[in-house]
């Protein structure tokens, strides 16, 4: 019988039932932040995300944004759709491979990506400081934790950055 069926892994515990409501909350919570701005421009959470790796990573493809996402082609299809439509993201054909599409934020999708971001980073910055350098260490070590290892090499890979290393966070990998 798998572990996860067992019994016992639906007992009670308290600790672990405590820490999904947190999440729960704190995830409910934090997009709301953005969700206002999301609402007023007919846009959902999927456009959010889009728009944040697309403007993390300049020229990222539909193919690498699909496995960050994990949405199917075809909402993925929507979302891009959307996006370009409106001018905030274009796509152009990769360099090696012609049938690559590479995204980029439009000056309108960076405008609307920071304007996002600084509704978010306004919650976030606002616990970081209540919270102090101890917890914001064990914060990280525990959502590194609950990543999956795709997640965890692709973070990494964003740590080694140079644009993320240059008057950024410090790479501290907890």
């Amino acid at each position: 019988m798998d572990d996860a069926a067992s019994p016992e892994a639906f007992a009670p515990d308290p600790e672990i039932r405590l820490a999904q409501d947190l999440m729960f909350f704190a995830y409910r919570d934090f997009t709301h932040a953005a969700d206002v701005i999301l609402d007023e421009l007919g846009l959902g959470r999927a456009h959010h995300r889009a728009l944040h790796f697309i403007g993390r990573h300049p020229g990222i493809t539909v193919s690498e944004l699909l496995s960050i996402l994990r949405i199917t082609k075809q909402s993925l299809a929507r979302v891009l759709n959307e996006l370009i439509e409106r001018g905030d993201v274009e796509q152009s054909p990769g360099l090696g491979d012609r049938r690559q599409r590479l995204l980029r934020l439009t000056r309108a999708g960076e405008a609307l990506e920071q304007r996002l971001f600084a509704r978010q980073r306004a919650v976030l910055a606002a616990a970081r400081e209540r919270a102090g350098p101890e917890a914001i260490r064990g914060f990280r070590a525990v959502m590194r934790d609950i990543m999956d290892e795709s997640a965890r090499a692709w973070i990494d890979r964003a740590l080694d950055r140079p644009s993320h290393r240059a008057g950024g966070p410090t790479k501290a990998r907890t």
